[in-house]
């Protein structure tokens, strides 16, 4: 209800200034995600509404592409190689700005909607990747790990590309459903609307989603990351408690 508000009065906000562009008022269903004991994912609705000078859309049709994007990370990706009977690392490649997660989302293929250029710009479908690899590496290398990580990535379900997943009703209003993982990571999520028409990108607007632990799940990361002596030490307490209680459990059986 509180969104159904907010695209309301920036709607009345973007008539009255009379805006010459279409004006992108984008909401979604939960700014905070908070990660507890039991959280199986999430299912986050991304919608808002399109808003044509005059209030009138275009006799042409337009395409929305919604990006869901999680905080940066580093990573290492390692290549595993079969010598002599036995694997073991060969060769590596470390990307510096990685997205946790990323989720893209589309009224129609990219293919369909924009040029490769354009794409390649704004980052359109898990092809378009830019990652940072750190150090010099040679480009072929460089395509061969980017999509071991995009694969590896999309198994996890933490990539993901939705093509014609996207609803434009009365080429006004839009609406888009993109799944959340238990796996994901923390942080601050971005989530990008854009409209396109004719190949060219129009209006662009970003929401920020926060995905947080709470509760039990807060206590335990807090100690892994400020004290992981106590940390380690309480695990392997646990572990040997685990241990003895299993042991006395299988001498009554």
């Amino acid at each position: 209800m509180k969104a159904a508000w907010r695209i309301a009065l920036c709607l009345a906000a973007v008539l009255l200034t009379g805006a010459s562009e279409p004006v992108l008022v984008p909401e979604v269903s939960q700014r905070d995600i908070q990660i507890q004991y039991g959280f199986t994912g999430a299912e986050l609705l991304l919608f808002g509404a399109i808003v044509y000078p005059g209030g009138t859309p275009p006799a042409r049709d337009s395409d929305i592409v919604v990006i869901l994007k999680g905080p940066p990370q580093s990573i290492v990706l390692r290549e595993k190689q079969k010598i002599a009977g036995i694997w073991i690392n060969a060769a590596s490649s470390e990307f510096r700005s990685a997205p946790g997660y990323y989720a893209v989302a589309s009224s129609r293929p990219i293919e369909k909607i924009v040029d490769k250029r354009t794409a390649a710009i704004y980052e359109f479908g898990l092809d378009n990747l830019q990652l940072s690899p750190a150090g010099t590496i040679d480009p072929e290398e460089q395509r061969r790990f980017l999509a071991g990580l995009v694969d590896l990535n999309r198994r996890e379900g933490l990539y993901k590309q939705q093509e014609g997943s996207v609803e434009i009703l009365e080429g006004v209003l839009y609406q888009a459903r993109l799944s959340i993982p238990a796996s994901v990571p923390t942080g601050t999520y971005t989530a990008e609307t854009f409209l396109v028409r004719d190949g060219q990108v129009l209006a662009a607007a970003v929401r920020e989603i926060e995905v947080r632990k709470f509760g039990f799940e807060l206590l335990i990361a807090n100690v892994a990351e400020y004290r992981p002596f106590t940390y380690g030490v309480c695990a392997v307490l646990v572990s040997l408690a685990l241990g003895w209680l299993g042991g006395v459990v299988f001498r009554k059986i």
